[in-house]
């Protein structure tokens, strides 16, 4: 059983790895075994994170890119490559959220958070694809969010983005799975980070009402991705 989780000799790419979910489940990786390639625009987050990677006994490399640029997600693919020998596994983790009311988004701030959570993974699995196809198979984890089934007023397009997530993630899974390539989507609850701290100050009430309807009494934390991220990165999850 041991050996169905065991993620010794594969290589990860975390996109947004250096904080949040991100971290957490890129230390889930490392700590299974897997080299993680953690990719931010923040070099010295970037850096942080790695170092922190290497003290659980894992091997990391820290890129810096912005993934929303297609010639930066193909560079980056292919400098993780180089440098770790293969492609495994792709966390599809790079997200942004802009907190408004519908009526008040600008189309430059509603193409901002498309292009940052939904364009990015496009491109990133797209850049993934044939190196994955190479290697004889591989697993795509795409994040979404619990406002793919349900509604909130202030964040239109984050929901939007998060919803194509998950059906962008679903037709990647029909049609690779034929290369041996498992596709799919996590819909974290709430989750303690830094892009939640932003909505726990501006929404008032929000993180009593956020612990009163979760049965654990609590929000989540980025460890707590950790195993979800290892099985679905596993040959646990090959079916």
């Amino acid at each position: 059983m041991t050996k169905m989780f065991d993620l010794t000799g594969k290589v990860a790419i975390v996109t947004g790895g250096n904080g949040g979910i991100g971290l957490g489940m890129a230390q889930g990786l490392a700590q299974a075994g897997a080299a993680v390639a953690v990719v931010g625009r923040n070099a010295a987050k970037n850096q942080a994170a790695v170092d922190g990677l290497k003290k659980l006994g894992g091997k990391a490399i820290a890129i810096e890119a912005d993934v929303t640029d297609e010639a930066a997600c193909r560079k980056l693919v292919a400098d993780t490559v180089e440098a770790l020998g293969r492609l495994d596994i792709l966390v599809n983790n790079a997200g942004m959220n802009i907190r408004k009311q519908p009526q008040d988004y600008t189309l430059k701030e509603w193409q901002e958070v498309m292009r940052t959570n939904l364009d990015s993974a496009f491109m990133m699995s797209q850049a993934a694809y044939p190196h994955m196809k190479k290697a004889g198979g591989g697993k795509i984890i795409c994040i979404g969010s619990m406002t793919t089934i349900f509604g909130a007023p202030f964040v239109a397009p984050y929901s939007a983005s998060k919803g194509a997530i998950v059906q962008m993630a679903r037709s990647m899974a029909t049609a690779w799975a034929k290369d041996n390539i498992q596709v799919n989507a996590v819909l974290p609850g709430f989750i303690d980070t830094d892009l939640t701290k932003g909505a726990r100050r501006d929404v008032p009430g929000l993180s009593d009402k956020v612990v009163a309807r979760t049965p654990a009494g609590r929000w989540g934390v980025p460890p707590d991705l950790a195993g979800t991220a290892v099985y679905l990165a596993s040959a646990a999850s090959d079916f």
